[in-house]
Formats: structure tokens, sequence, C-alpha cells
């Protein structure tokens, strides 16, 4: 039986029961007076159990009558899990250099925080799959659209890490810009660009995660370069 099974069949539902836009501030839990206050997670409780907000405000002493019922938790941790998709876009000089040293890495400078440099990127939308994502992020922090790129087949890289104590996770592509001479164009999200080689790449992004995702997409473009 399902949690929300079990929250219907442990607490009685009142045909008087108060209509609230508010989340449920706390959940009690038979013999542990577990809580969880929705001010510090997203828990996606169905509508119809609101009403549990007043109910247990009013009757704080309703859990001690409870039967056993094991919280969640891990579904918690699912729900409250940020996912965000973007492409580590690059651009090949002209032929003056030889490869690698023609190619070049786009970074984007945020104008929030701590101004961190990272490849564009953002959360994905409900309902939006996970390239949709990442080609619509483009567009919006660097004025890239689809048309504009060449995504490159056989690279995706994934970086787990967290965020304010939740789990996040970050997809990258990686996709080249067909004319390396367009303009970015930035939104208010970023306050500059810059267009780097491989290791001032690596020194603007500072994470070591994001690091080794630049130097695998220098390595998936350039071979040989590994074997030396």
């Amino acid at each position: 039986m399902d949690y929300h099974s079990r929250l219907e069949g442990m607490l009685p539902l009142s045909p008087n029961r108060p209509k609230c836009n508010a989340r449920p501030i706390v959940y009690v839990a038979h013999a542990s007076s577990m809580c969880v206050n929705s001010n510090q997670c997203s828990f996606p409780f169905p509508q119809k159990y609101l009403w549990t907000f007043s109910l247990l405000s009013r009757y704080p002493r309703v859990g001690t009558s409870l039967p056993p019922f094991k919280f969640p938790f891990n579904l918690v941790k699912q729900v409250m899990a940020l996912r965000a998709c973007g492409f580590i876009v690059f651009r090949r000089l002209a032929q003056s250099s030889p490869p690698p040293d023609n190619i070049e890495y786009l970074l984007l400078q945020t104008s929030y925080g701590k101004h961190h440099w990272t490849p564009p990127k953002g959360h994905v939308d409900p309902g939006e799959d996970d390239l949709t994502t990442a080609l619509r992020e483009t567009q919006e922090e660097a004025g890239l659209r689809e048309e504009h790129l060449q995504v490159v087949d056989g690279f995706l890289q994934e970086l787990r890490y967290e965020v304010r104590g939740r789990p996040k996770t970050v997809l990258y592509w990686l996709a080249e810009l067909r004319d390396p001479k367009m303009a970015v164009t930035l939104s208010k999200e970023h306050q500059d660009y810059r267009w780097a080689k491989l290791e001032e790449a690596c020194s603007l992004a500072q994470h070591k995660d994001l690091q080794d995702t630049l130097r695998a997409a220098q390595q998936h473009l350039d071979p040989e370069q590994g074997k030396y």
C-alpha cells in the first residue's frame, strides 16, 4: 500500500475539513513524532491532504492515536532533488592553430551570488525532457538557438553534488557553434561571457567536476591528445 493510502486510512476524512492553499506544515508519525517543515522542502502532498494543516494545528495530540507508519524519507529526498541540463558549447577558430589549440569553450558569468562561471544550463521545467531543457536554457542564457548548434554524438556528462543540502544532478551535452563569429546575447542572469581555451576555461570553472567535464569534452573532440 502506498503512503497516500496509508495516510487516508490513518486520518479520517472530515466533511467539514477547511479549504486551505497552504502546504501542510507538519506530518506526525506514530512513536517518533517526526515532522517535516514545508518551508524547507517542496513535498507534493495531494490537494485532499492540505486540510491536515488545520487538523494537526488544532489537535496536536492526534499523532498519538495513529498506527505505526514509516515516513517515506527516500521519496521526500527524490522530490527535493534538483535537476538541470545544459550544453558545453565550443567553437573552432580559423585553422591558424592546429587542434586542439583552435577550440574555445563558452562560459557565462552569473550576475548574482559569487559570480561563478558555468556553461549555459538551467533547471528542468515540469513535463520537459532533458535535451529540450538544455536547448531552451542555451537560447535563454546565451541567445543561441538549436539551429545555431551542431550537437556532437556520443557525449553526455552527468554531474552530481549538493546545493544547500539538496541533491542536484546536472547533465551536459556537447555542441559546436556552427558560425564561430556569431554573437552571444546574455540574459539578466549573467553579466559577462568568455570564449576560453581548455586551461583558461578550467581555471574559470573552479569546481573539479566541471573541470573534468571540460577535459572530457576536449578528449572527445581530440582523442589523439590522450595518447601523449
